[in-house]
């Protein structure tokens, strides 16, 4: 640990969140300094984000897939003004470029092309002469159809809405983004304008909302402009110097029924899949609380603990010591894209060296002194660095990272309307962006979070002993943070073949309970 980060290591939870709030402010003064400003619109033609670029290329090496489709389906109870909530829609789309944006290419590269106007009509799908049981089946079936129909970039909107009458005063709404113009921040926004219009429209009052100074493209514009020189240097610098030379792959273990290593169950197939499934995960309020309070005892965030348990459980799986996962980064320093529907989030590379049979207070030191070196460096798009450090590229994997882990500090608001009841239901999603991701969220009555998990590899059964060995994990170190790693895997070892004996107890009752029943049908012939 070099000198700072034992000055670091050395502050109270009070003088920690005082650097990170002064970090933050330095951060928009140098950002300040170098103002997003509106572009001409002589033309429609404008440059990709880094980011954007990014998608853009998987989406041209495996066209169709639904696999960046960002869904929301709504049930609406009561007296929806339907024409009032299709107006409010056509506003965002006015407002946003970005909802009239779709790519092309001239002279080999892709270009973001901005329509000047689209009129956005909301189609209505009468459902209300099917029975109940009917119609409820009707609604799921194309809420997961719409999930998963994929957008073709180059032709069409990237946001489709589709509302379905179920009764007189009852609707479902389908609301699709592809996330090459959107991420979590965007629905957000998304929702907040959608709110404020419809109440203003369905009154028959004006937007009440401003014009928006900038738009995406011009984000998109400043970006490349921004990013050079000295300041590109210096960020390239520190990831070359961290994730340099041969990067190690995440090697979770082929199907195996010895404990402490059998969670993938298949062997990596020739291409990647995106074939998904998912798994709740419920940590009680108990359980956060004795987090927090190791956290608030040591100076660190509650990211930092998920992510170094997280990266433990991983090494206990794999046996390796170095270990690569990925999380995101919101990426919207300057005020003014915090208005913006668009794709900001960046993806930042978590490197942490386990060896040496540390404590877990002791790997949390190494974790903070990693992730705060990272936060100062995460303006390097994840798409230059991926450029830049030039991976041996296989199209089974995801490069630099396959595992990803993800703390949402802010919760997406729900769509409030006056007069109606609004709430959210899920559809299955069967695609998947990587081979595993953990996406938790903070609420009041503790962690709740989803595996995301690739079907081709692992089973629902591995998953969940897998999220019953990260809880299990949790709850020790919660307690114990001095334990060290080896007895931890001690600890999971035995979980582990605690669960294998029930899973083979379970089978045997099911065996023994097949052959009563074959015997009592012989004896009743």
């Amino acid at each position: 640990m070099n000198e700072l980060s034992q000055r670091i290591a050395r502050l109270s939870p009070e003088k920690l969140q005082l650097l990170t709030q002064h970090i933050q402010k330095k951060k928009e003064i140098v950002f300040s300094g170098s103002k997003i400003c509106s572009q001409s619109r002589d033309s429609n033609l404008f440059p990709l984000s880094f980011a954007q670029q990014r998608l853009w290329f998987i989406d041209q090496l495996q066209p169709g897939s639904s696999a960046y489709n960002i869904s929301q389906p709504m049930h609406i109870v009561g007296a929806l003004n339907v024409a009032a909530l299709e107006q409010s829609f056509d506003e965002v789309v006015r407002r946003h470029e970005v909802l009239r944006t779709t790519f092309t290419v001239v002279d080999g590269q892709p270009l973001q092309v901005i329509a000047p106007n689209l009129s956005f009509k909301l189609p209505i799908l009468d459902l209300q002469k099917l029975s109940q049981k009917h119609r409820d089946a009707e609604v799921l079936r194309l809420a997961s159809e719409e999930a998963q129909q994929p957008f073709n970039l180059s032709k069409e909107p990237l946001l489709r809405v589709t509302l379905l009458q179920l009764a007189a005063a009852e609707y479902a709404l389908l609301l699709t983004m592809h996330h090459i113009v959107a991420d979590g921040w965007a629905i957000g926004v998304l929702i907040q304008e959608i709110a404020t219009l419809y109440k203003a429209f369905s009154v028959g009052k004006l937007s009440p909302l401003s014009e928006l100074s900038i738009q995406y493209a011009d984000f998109a514009v400043w970006q490349r402009q921004w990013l050079q020189g000295e300041r590109l240097e210096t960020q390239l610098a520190y990831w070359q110097r961290k994730l340099g030379g041969k990067l190690p792959v995440l090697e979770l273990p082929s199907v195996s029924e010895r404990p402490g290593a059998s969670l993938r169950d298949a062997p990596q197939t020739p291409s990647q899949t995106f074939s998904g499934g998912r798994e709740a995960l419920v940590l009680p309020k108990t359980l956060s609380e004795k987090l927090k309070t190791l956290n608030q005892r040591q100076g660190i965030t509650l990211f930092m603990i998920l992510l170094a348990a997280f990266q433990t459980l991983l090494h206990w799986y794999t046996n390796q010591e170095d270990i690569v996962v990925g999380t995101d980064i919101a990426n919207r320093n300057q005020a003014e894209t915090k208005e913006l529907i668009g794709f900001f989030v960046n993806q930042l590379v978590l490197r942490t060296d386990l060896s040496g049979n540390p404590t877990f207070l002791e790997l949390l030191e190494r974790v903070r002194e990693m992730t705060l070196e990272a936060y100062a460096h995460q303006d390097l798009p994840f798409d230059k660095l991926v450029d830049v450090l030039n991976p041996k590229r296989e199209l089974n994997r995801t490069p630099l990272f396959q595992v990803k882990i993800v703390l949402e500090n802010t919760q997406t608001p729900s769509l409030e309307l006056p007069g109606l009841t609004i709430t959210s239901f899920k559809v299955e999603n069967k695609t998947v962006q990587f081979d595993l991701l953990l996406e938790l969220n903070e609420t009041d009555q503790g962690l709740f979070g989803v595996w995301e998990y690739n079907t081709d590899l692992f089973d629902r059964g591995r998953i969940v002993r897998l999220s019953n060995n990260f809880a299990t994990l949790l709850n020790k170190i919660a307690t114990h943070p001095e334990t060290k790693l080896s007895d931890l895997k001690i600890i999971l070892n035995e979980v582990e073949k605690n669960q294998h004996l029930a899973r083979e107890e379970v089978y045997q009752n099911t065996i023994e309970q097949k052959l009563i029943n074959v015997k009592r049908r012989a004896n009743n012939r």
